[in-house]
């Protein structure tokens, strides 16, 4: 799935919701003063507002919900809007529960197509207007329209992206031990085979605990190899269930996954045993390369942020640095490149000129270009130029999502059903590293698939 800068992004703790205070608000004599002291031309498209106020909400936490704020700062100083930001690890769970009631916030940054979908189809979500539609079309691939998109009525555009397939490693251990990045996933079994050989211990270190949602850094491990191994049209029939959950191309993916994750000589280096896998925080579980006792870490281009902890040594992520990522490569090396990834979709849930100019700049190439440039994240917005990026694997990241010949999925769990996707899925993963057989784990989630 997906911090996803949404659950899959962010360490779950209390949101920054006032991080924005000094920044919020352009009224009076302050307003007049910040106001020239900013450029506003690149802001004056979206009007002014006379003390507007536009509520949002998401699971964006920490230090990404204090960059967020600080990415809108200029427009709120040329505009007059305040833009108030509430974020929260529930917001999935109670997103739609508080739209029911009429109490959801003016816009909501939603991290799952199929969770957008369930409140389109409420009739809680408000049509993007004809400026977000414009930024959709100019910036962004028509399949990331389409996560935003429910019978055939365009709700919102993406915010933010990530890339979910990355193999973390030290250059420095594969440079010293002659080790070359895979080209296809059987040279990443091999790879994997003679680390472990070489060291005398597991070659992957991984971590699938993540409070309600545990599970969901391995459904990420099984949409790869879906889409490597079986490609995109059969991976679209998948998470759309015109195949059923236990289909035998399915249990294949997840028996090729389970030769590591089910594998006492593969996993949890640094860590313990493969019983580990589902007590260890996902935030923390790469951690071990740093220290050499794990060479491969399975994991987000948003990981990025967590080989930094707080109080802990500056670690360098770079090609020639501490730590770097390859992409988990295909199934035979002259295949097209293919990702999977995620991000989220700018929706509302109040009809007002202040919410759709909020929304219309969230949409822009000027509001990514912002974004990427405060660090640490990524856009698939084709009017981002990839050198704001912070790192190397980040400007890598965008160059990717840009490339036409790239085939793109987003994450399939955050597509299928919550009843699935946000649930079985995460609780069959549980069940399957801790010992269950493959087939009674898929029979399980497809059981749970709804039936409408």
């Amino acid at each position: 799935m997906r911090l996803t800068r949404h659950r899959r992004w962010m360490v779950p703790v209390v949101a920054a919701a006032a991080v924005g205070l000094a920044l919020t608000g352009c009224t009076g004599d302050i307003a007049e003063q910040d106001a020239a002291e900013v450029d506003c031309a690149d802001y004056e498209q979206y009007g002014t507002f006379d003390g507007a106020e536009v509520t949002a909400s998401g699971t964006i936490l920490d230090l990404e919900a204090d960059r967020l704020v600080e990415s809108w700062a200029d427009f709120e100083t040329c505009t007059g809007i305040s833009i108030d930001y509430q974020g929260s690890s529930e917001f999935e769970a109670q997103i739609a529960v508080l739209a029911e009631g009429g109490n959801a916030t003016d816009i909501g940054f939603v991290p799952q197509p199929g969770l957008m979908n369930r409140l389109a189809a409420g009739g809680w979500l408000i049509p993007a207007s004809e400026a977000v539609e414009a930024n959709t079309d100019e910036f962004w691939s028509e399949d990331w329209k389409k996560y935003g998109t429910y019978e055939d009525t365009f709700y919102g555009a993406p915010l933010m992206a990530s890339i979910k397939g990355y193999v973390w490693y030290s250059p420095a251990e594969f440079e010293e031990n002659g080790y070359e990045i895979p080209a296809t996933l059987d040279e990443l079994k091999t790879l994997s085979e003679q680390i472990a050989e070489d060291k005398g211990s597991p070659p992957w270190c991984v971590g699938l605990e993540s409070g309600d949602a545990t599970g969901w850094p391995a459904t990420d491990w099984i949409e790869d190899y879906m889409l490597r191994m079986h490609g995109p049209d059969v991976y679209d029939q998948w998470v759309t269930h015109e195949i059923p959950f236990n289909d035998p191309r399915v249990a294949e993916a997840f028996d090729a996954v389970g030769e590591y994750l089910k594998s006492e000589e593969m996993v949890n280096a640094g860590i313990g045993d493969v019983s580990t896998l589902v007590t260890e925080a996902f935030q923390t579980a790469g951690l071990p390369i740093i220290d050499g006792e794990c060479s491969l870490h399975h994991q987000a281009s948003f990981y990025e942020t967590f080989w930094n902890p707080e109080g802990g040594d500056e670690v360098e992520v770079a090609s020639d640095g501490d730590v770097f990522g390859f992409l988990t490569p295909p199934a035979n090396a002259d295949d097209p490149l293919s990702v999977t990834g995620g991000g989220e979709i700018v929706v509302a849930f109040r009809d007002a000129e202040e919410v759709e100019a909020v929304r219309a700049y969230l949409s822009s190439d000027t509001w990514a270009n912002n974004r990427v440039s405060l660090g640490g994240v990524i856009s698939a917005n084709t009017g981002v130029d990839p050198e704001n990026a912070s790192s190397e694997l980040l400007v890598q990241s965008i160059e990717i999502l840009q490339d036409p010949e790239t085939t793109f999925r987003f994450d399939g769990s955050d597509l299928m059903p919550g009843a699935v996707g946000a649930d079985s899925f995460w609780k069959g993963i549980v069940a399957w590293v801790t010992g269950e057989e493959t087939q009674q784990v898929l029979d399980t989630i497809e059981a749970s698939w709804p039936a409408s």
